[in-house]
């Protein structure tokens, strides 16, 4: 009978070291994480010294602003006289009478208002319209829109103010001339539907610029087979382009909305009158804590944070609902 040929056996371990299989799974790799090459070379120090002046910044003008406000909301510090000079710490007086004062309840309504209807509604449907409409346009035509456009985004909002006081003025504005109503006080008898108009023609640039990408990345192929199965216009958008985009609709949602919320333009064209009729919550707070007639800073700081924790409640929202669409989209593909 034939003999075997010897097996070759694992290869000499040298002296000093341990064999591999002796080594337990997953010893050694805190050792090589917290032994992670300096890639960039700079050491701890220098990373430090780069990363300080963003800290300091960060600090200077996040940070200490927060908690100077979140101080001067619990005194009833104010502008003159003695409580300026010496203000005294009155805790959460100045959040229950923020929460119980009329005039907050209608800022926080006609806000609501302002953001519906400019943002949400407005900026989202035009924006989209103007990015769907463009997308097979001839070339001259499509810049030409998006150059009158942007050019009511980048222009300063004083400047956009202005033009629109002229625009609805009432003894020589451009708008009475067109409209053969001389007289007419625009800006008197309808604030909140003057300044929802000029928000939506302000700000649309942004989410046709944002629509525009996202149109981009809608397959071809998709639109031509919806087209050839006889797909109605309004069921393409439903079943084709909105599922692609989705996450792009709820970005510029979100983002759009917070801006609209803060915006303190419409500041400009009825300075929140007549007779808070258009004042939004920044006018609010502008007329409580800065303004001559007002000077409350602690109640404005107090209100100032309010408004904070509404945006938070509204961002915390939009986010939720973008990483449940996500969820949802990603199971169906997989």
């Amino acid at each position: 009978m034939a003999s075997q040929p010897p097996r070759a056996g694992p290869p000499p371990v040298p002296p000093g070291t341990v064999p591999p299989e002796a080594v337990p799974p997953g010893a050694g790799a805190g050792t090589e994480a917290e032994a992670a090459p300096d890639v960039a070379g700079l050491g701890r120090l220098r990373a430090v010294a780069f990363l300080t002046p963003a800290l300091v910044l960060i600090a200077v003008f996040l940070l200490f602003p927060a908690v100077w406000t979140l101080y001067i909301g619990s005194t009833n510090y104010q502008l003159t006289g003695a409580a300026a000079r010496s203000p005294k710490v009155v805790w959460l007086a100045n959040y229950r009478e923020a929460l119980t004062d009329p005039l907050f309840h209608n800022a926080l309504w006609l806000t609501i208002l302002f953001v519906f209807g400019s943002a949400v509604l407005g900026q989202n449907a035009l924006g989209f319209t103007l990015a769907w409409g463009l997308r097979r346009s001839v070339g001259w035509v499509r810049r030409l829109v998006e150059a009158l456009v942007l050019l009511a985004w980048v222009l300063p909002g004083s400047v956009v103010a202005f033009l629109w006081i002229a625009l609805l003025d009432r003894e020589e504005g451009t708008l009475n001339a067109l409209l053969h109503t001389p007289g007419t006080a625009w800006l008197v008898t309808h604030p909140m539907a003057c300044i929802v108009v000029f928000n939506i023609w302000r700000g649309t640039a942004f989410s046709m610029l944002l629509y525009g990408a996202a149109l981009a990345g809608v397959p071809p192929s998709h639109l031509e087979t919806a087209r050839l199965a006889g797909a109605s216009g309004w069921a393409t958008l439903r079943d084709v382009v909105f599922p692609h985009i989705r996450g792009h609709m709820l970005t510029n949602t979100l983002l759009i909305t917070l801006w609209t919320f803060n915006d303190f333009t419409p500041y400009l064209l009825t300075a929140g009158g007549p007779d808070h009729r258009s004042e939004t919550l920044p006018v609010y707070v502008y007329n409580t804590a800065i303004s001559i007639s007002g000077g409350r800073m602690g109640y404005g700081a107090a209100v100032s944070v309010l408004v904070l924790l509404v945006n938070l409640v509204l961002a915390l929202f939009y986010l939720r609902l973008l990483r449940s669409r996500g969820g949802a989209v990603s199971g169906g593909v997989r």
